[in-house]
């Protein structure tokens, strides 16, 4: 079968994947040029180490109600009318909340709003691969990290900023930035896209039936996930994944501050690395590894994401080779694994219950992940090094449930047995 390149696949996108694609660097670049200082801009109005991981806690425990609605609404309103309107309360509503926060509360309040982001997580992914050719999902979904790598160009300006007119007014003026971008992109992609094939049938399907009757058939879609392994071995993957990241995305910046006493000034440049050491992965080697079958390129990458983690909780202070070091392998190991735990979600999925099966997914993921929250600000109030210690079992458990998965069989609508790696490649 012929494989497009990235860039062949993006000139013949078409529709709603041409229309998610080219609008997501207006979320991806203010999303990627505030994240890296989130934690410390918590710190530093006064919060501590437990109240950042409570506030990661409250937001995932808000989110299990919005993951539990998320596929019964996207179906209800449509793929389109549900990422255009949960988008704006997810994004441009709490942006604002942060850029004015001046305590606890505030950040209480716009974790409440972000975890709406649960349900556009369901319908804009729907909204974006239903209508796309299955060999394009890889290429597809790496230009989607690629709009959000774009802000590498611009995150030395923000450590510029931080070193000129200090951390806190800056961030401010990059969540004011980020209301901007962010409400620009929902709105264009609201005009350029249209309802999907699938989008078109769930409507009709559920036009005569209650929000209540669609989240009570969760049963029926519980029971379908139960029956089908390669689903369930998707969620394990999904879920130790899911957990390793948020953790990381939260502590990362605290240990490499206060343990590893990296000036607040210079963070910006392993994050501008990060992302350039990804781009190049995306265009020089993802075309090799998407020709194979996904067990190795992703057991090597949960190795290398456990080892990146091993790196960091090891260094000595203001080891700025070593933390680039760790930051090479964390990017070259999340690029491998996010773009395949994309695909299988897509793939080993079926298609007809795809937004409930999805949002249930996520539900799970969030139940069982609530927790990790705040046991991780915890263990960093004891040791700051404790909570990427849990990282990397959780990225060995990820490589476990991955050697699994390729072993299983999955039967179709035949009857007939399919191995998971057959599936993907196949794809």
């Amino acid at each position: 079968m012929y494989k497009h390149s990235l860039f062949e696949t993006l000139t013949s996108l078409r529709g709603n994947p041409k229309a998610c694609v080219l609008t997501e660097p207006l979320w991806g670049i203010p999303y990627q040029l505030y994240a890296p200082y989130v934690s410390i801009y918590m710190l530093g109005l006064g919060l501590k180490d437990s109240q950042i991981g409570l506030l990661v806690t409250i937001g995932m425990t808000m989110q299990i109600f919005w993951a539990l609605l998320g596929g019964a609404i996207t179906d209800k309103l449509g793929r389109r009318k549900t990422t255009f309107f949960f988008d704006f309360i997810a994004w441009s509503v709490p942006t604002l909340i942060w850029a004015i926060a001046q305590d606890f509360r505030y950040f209480v309040a716009a974790a409440m709003f972000n975890a709406v982001w649960r349900v556009t997580q369901t319908s804009w992914s729907c909204l974006m691969v239903e209508d796309a050719e299955p060999d394009q999902l890889v290429d597809i979904y790496s230009w989607v990290y690629i709009s959000g790598l774009l802000s590498a160009f611009f995150v030395p300006i923000a450590g510029l900023l931080i070193g000129r007119f200090e951390l806190i007014p800056t961030i401010r003026a990059l969540f004011i930035f980020a209301f901007i971008m962010m409400t620009i992109k929902f709105f264009v992609l609201y005009f350029y896209s249209t309802e999907t094939k699938q989008g078109k049938i769930r409507l009709e399907d559920t036009r005569k039936q209650s929000m209540i009757a669609l989240v009570g058939g969760y049963s029926d879609v519980i029971r379908q996930m139960l029956r089908t392994p390669r689903t369930m071995y998707t969620l394990g993957i999904l879920l130790s994944m899911n957990v390793a990241t948020t953790i990381g995305n939260t502590f990362w910046a605290i240990i490499v501050t206060q343990r590893l006493q990296i000036p607040d000034s210079l963070i910006a440049i392993y994050p501008f690395a990060r992302s350039i050491i990804m781009m190049v992965f995306f265009f020089l080697i993802m075309p090799a590894i998407k020709e194979m079958r996904f067990r190795n390129p992703m057991m090597i990458g949960f190795a290398a994401l456990a080892l990146s983690q091993i790196i960091l909780i090891t260094i000595p202070e203001k080891s700025y080779a070593l933390l680039l070091l760790s930051t090479f392998l964390e990017a070259c190991a999340y690029a491998t694994v996010s773009t395949q735990i994309d695909r299988m979600l897509v793939i080993t999925i079926d298609a007809q219950e795809r937004a409930r099966l999805m949002a249930l997914l996520f539900l799970i993921v969030l139940i069982v992940g609530s927790p990790f929250g705040w046991i991780a600000g915890r263990l960093s109030e004891v040791n700051r090094i404790l909570p990427f210690v849990m990282n990397i079992a959780l990225y060995l458990i990820g490589a476990v449930l991955v050697f699994l998965a390729s072993r299983s069989g999955a039967s179709d609508a035949e009857g007939e047995s399919k191995p998971v790696e057959e599936m993907l490649s196949a794809s």
